[in-house]
């Protein structure tokens, strides 16, 4: 029995996963296919344009076997962190053979000796590092010039390129007997947002600006036909949504807690606090208020990020801490087909983590700072519900009484 594992988002799922999922079958010869993915909330600090159950039924219904949540703290960090996330669950499920990822490059040759001089960190590149940090550069940029200084092949220019980079280390990192396998992207850049023809691979972030244009002729060409009849009739969210909880959040942090406590979450740096603090009247949208913090030490996916934290009340402290524990605690299953049952009896035979199935059940599987953990996912999905409600009045199940969805 063999299976590929990927960490994904899904957001949404569309023509390009389709070809990864059947190059990565066809090149590896899996059996099975499981992905690690993102819950309601997303790694560019937004919350996914559909929820989380939704796109797990897309993932499966486009031939995933098993969908299994990233812990909300990770899927919402930095590249570094949900790529180690994504590869410590995977590799302690026990069962995943290969991971299968996309990239600009398509040169794991290139991408690994990227990986390697990250996890080495030699004089040179950590030199070169410092200097571009102390011009201001933001630290993305900053590690992007100090690699190409040291190695005019490295290969951290482009998004895809970044994470596949990430989980090379990750793997390294951990020793892991993992084995990586990349499929050059197709298709648009990712950051790509004009609509393009059917025959070519549109980015998802296109895609969700053709959702939000309500353009469907343009998604139905771009995503499989199981998955446009799940979306056709949805409420997308979209990360403006957030703007009545962002700023009813900042209102009450500042009451209770002071300007000082901003820089208790994850991302958020005490410049980024102090001057949060000092705009929290000067009210604004969600991308508003990033745009108010935004300068040339700190990229707009990190102050979304660092927003977003502080919405859901997640902590550095927190996220320190589950760190420090290997990032995962738990393996919750979202959804599996139901041919997957080779590969279930399998994983519980193999998983070093607990399976969490059914959430009433977690009190009694789980030990405190794993159940500490779920109940962060928790809340967040409930704060995206509301999102979900106050746009199209729906009413979706809770976390306590959500089922995994079988297909």
């Amino acid at each position: 029995m063999k299976t590929v594992g990927i960490i994904a988002e899904y957001n949404p799922f569309h023509n390009g996963h389709f070809y990864q999922l059947h190059e990565l079958r066809s090149r590896t010869g899996a059996d099975f296919v499981v992905a690690a993915m993102s819950g309601d909330f997303v790694q560019r600090g937004e919350p996914a344009i559909y929820d989380k159950y939704t796109r797990t039924r897309m993932a499966l219904s486009a031939g995933v076997d098993l969908v299994l949540e990233l812990p909300a703290c990770f899927a919402t960090g930095s590249a570094e962190g949900f790529a180690a996330c994504g590869v410590a669950l995977l590799d302690r499920l026990g069962v995943v053979d290969i991971l299968g990822f996309g990239s600009e490059s398509g040169d794991m040759e290139k991408l690994s000796q990227t990986a390697s001089v990250l996890i080495r960190e030699p004089e040179d590149y950590s030199s070169q590092l410092r200097t571009f940090l102390r011009q201001g550069m933001s630290f993305p940029k900053a590690r992007a010039a100090a690699l190409n200084a040291c190695d005019p092949d490295a290969l951290l220019a482009s998004p895809n390129n970044i994470l596949g980079v990430e989980y090379l280390k990750a793997l390294g990192q951990r020793n892991s007997s993992i084995k990586p396998v990349t499929i050059r992207r197709a298709g648009q850049g990712y950051h790509e947002t004009s609509p393009v023809s059917q025959d070519v691979f549109a980015s998802a972030s296109a895609i969700r600006s053709a959702i939000r244009d309500q353009n469907f002729p343009v998604v139905h060409g771009q995503v499989p036909g199981a998955v446009f009849a799940l979306l056709e009739h949805l409420e997308p969210v979209f990360p403006d949504d957030l703007t009545p909880l962002l700023n009813a959040r900042l209102l009450d942090l500042s009451h209770t807690g002071g300007k000082n406590s901003f820089s208790d979450y994850a991302d958020m740096s005490p410049e980024l606090a102090s001057r949060l603090g000092r705009d929290i009247l000067n009210f604004a949208t969600f991308s508003g208020r990033i745009m108010q913090l935004k300068t040339r030490s700190y990229t707009y996916t990190r102050i979304s990020r660092a927003l977003l934290h502080l919405l859901l009340g997640i902590t550095a402290e927190q996220a320190s801490y589950y760190k420090n524990l290997d990032y995962v605690c738990y393996a919750r299953i979202l959804g599996f087909r139901r041919q997957a049952a080779p590969l279930l009896s399998r994983l519980k035979r193999t998983s070093s983590l607990p399976l969490v199935t059914k959430t009433a059940n977690a009190p009694k599987i789980l030990n405190r700072d794993a159940l500490s953990l779920l109940q962060m996912d928790f809340h967040a999905s409930h704060l995206y519900q509301s999102l979900i409600y106050a746009k199209s009045g729906r009413l979706m199940p809770n976390e306590y009484t959500r089922s995994v969805i079988v297909l």
